[in-house]
């Protein structure tokens, strides 16, 4: 095995290593005690001098004892490769030893945020699939460690992969100018209320803090505002909502340049090197045999531009919904970027086969769900609001409500070669989910009583990334779809991970 003489023994993480813990470890307490805080500057000017004095004391007290906390835990964190397994010593006074198959182990990320690009080492999160979160986090490594232990953990039988990958050429590289037009296709109104959320949170602990000072009114110099006077003028309106516009995109395209500057995505033999980031960077080498599934996306805008996105999903535990460290998105494909992935993961990717839409019960019972939350919304305004004026949303909730049922209608569909199933859904996007029959683990058939007068069932799909549910299948065409998963299952000798 490559380099093993150099984990043969128990090491250590850098020193620096202490840096990066003494740092989560006072964000911890700020994020247990922000609280306490805001109510100390609150009161500030209420505090006499000598409290302070002691406030200030204990203070200095809590930040040496982080120091040294920080210190031990850095000093007890050993870890070394012994025969094929991962092996962990940590702990101050409840030690904990772990032991990690390489069978186990799903990936090896390196990430660098923006403290650990400042002093230069790397964070190395070695996950397995049955774990909830990052089964272990080395904080603190330098480049050349953190590849050859990279290299062990995932038996790279290369060494010159990793050397040389500055000569390979990328299937996909975002520049600048691609993330700006990827931006363009994000969901603007969900970035702008996060935002407004944020903006909203800020403004009122800032107010809080004025307070304690004695000094409110500094902001309420600035928000002193009469609301009729700027809806009562068309121009000042339509300035406000072009703002709220550009808000959104800028927020959109903020947050896609935090998460995906510099996105370059190398294909090798067996695997994807996925690098992106730019103030905690991420560097991922994603196996073929580690992908449950995959999932296109794509919407009105994106396709003009001729851009989708590709999400990656592996093996997780727990709830689905709590797994979102473990979906990796690659931004911006053309159309033969796409057809080179799939054709790496699948060997049979045609799509040529006949395509199933969904019974008529299902938009059916899509249009009974929405008149059971129109006829609720509708209530609350004449019952608890009291106000019949209100009445005037339906004229915007109605439209848009059927417009949305219909295209999630028309989006919907299934279909199946030998060895694969793809499966549409989505509103505004649509999203095409690839699945290889024998990444399938549990296969069932549910049907409600609702169901059973119309003779459908939903067929629901459980691989190692979660669940698919295909809705409201005719019952003989979905026992004859059930059937032969199940031959395909126990027919095929691949391994799902």
């Amino acid at each position: 095995m490559l380099n093993n003489s150099l984990f043969a023994d128990f090491s250590r993480q850098s020193p620096k290593g202490i840096i990066i813990i003494y740092i989560k470890l006072l964000y911890k307490v700020l994020k247990a005690t922000w609280f306490l805080l805001f109510l100390f500057l609150q009161k500030f000017s209420k505090i006499n001098d000598d409290t302070l004095i002691y406030i200030y004391v204990g203070i200095g007290v809590l930040l040496i004892f982080i120091l040294i906390r920080a210190y031990l835990l850095y000093k007890n964190f050993l870890f070394r490769i012994d025969e094929n397994h991962f092996v962990l010593k940590e702990g101050i006074l409840k030690k904990k030893n772990t032991s990690i198959s390489f069978d186990r182990i799903q990936n090896v990320n390196f990430k660098q945020n923006l403290i650990q690009q400042l002093i230069n080492v790397y964070e190395v999160n070695i996950e397995t699939a049955g774990s909830k979160d990052t089964e272990i986090a080395i904080k603190a490594l330098t480049i050349d460690k953190a590849e050859a232990l990279k290299k062990e953990l995932l038996q790279v039988k290369s060494t010159v992969e990793v050397v040389e990958r500055e000569q390979l050429k990328p299937l996909l590289k975002i520049n600048f100018k691609e993330l700006l037009k990827v931006s363009l296709t994000e969901n603007h109104l969900q970035n702008l209320m996060v935002f407004a959320a944020l903006v909203f949170g800020v403004f009122q602990q800032l107010n809080d803090v004025f307070k304690g000072f004695n000094s409110e009114d500094v902001l309420d110099n600035y928000t002193d505002v009469n609301p009729g006077d700027i809806f009562n003028s068309l121009f000042l309106f339509v300035i406000l909502f072009l703002l709220l516009i550009i808000v959104g995109v800028l927020s959109s395209f903020v947050r896609i340049l935090l998460f995906h500057f510099n996105l370059t995505l190398f294909i090798r033999e067996e695997s994807f090197d996925i690098t992106q980031g730019l103030l905690t960077k991420k560097s991922i080498i994603l196996s073929k045999g580690k992908v449950q599934s995959i999932i296109v996306s794509t919407n009105p805008i994106k396709k003009k531009l001729g851009i989708s996105f590709i999400t990656f999903k592996q093996a997780v535990s727990g709830k689905v919904k709590k797994q979102q460290h473990k979906l990796i998105r690659i931004i911006g494909c053309k159309a033969e970027q796409i057809k080179t992935i799939k054709e790496l993961l699948y060997v049979n990717d045609s799509n040529e086969s006949e395509r199933y839409v969904p019974n008529k019960y299902f938009i059916f019972r899509m249009y009974f769900r929405s008149s059971i939350g129109l006829l609720l919304v509708n209530s609350i305004i004449l019952f608890l609001i009291q106000d019949p004026n209100l009445l005037w949303v339906n004229l915007l909730f109605i439209p848009l409500t059927l417009l949305l049922i219909q295209m999630k209608y028309k989006k919907a569909f299934y279909q199946f070669n030998e060895e694969l199933l793809i499966f549409g859904e989505g509103r505004v996007e649509t999203h095409l989910t690839y699945l290889p029959f024998f990444k399938v683990q549990n296969i069932k058939i549910k049907q409600t009583i609702f169901q059973k007068r119309k003779n459908v069932v939903n067929l629901i799909l459980q691989t190692a990334s979660g669940k698919i549910r295909i809705p409201c299948i005719e019952k003989e065409r979905a026992i004859k779809l059930y059937n032969y998963i199940l031959y395909k299952i126990e027919s095929n000798k691949e391994s799902w991970m």
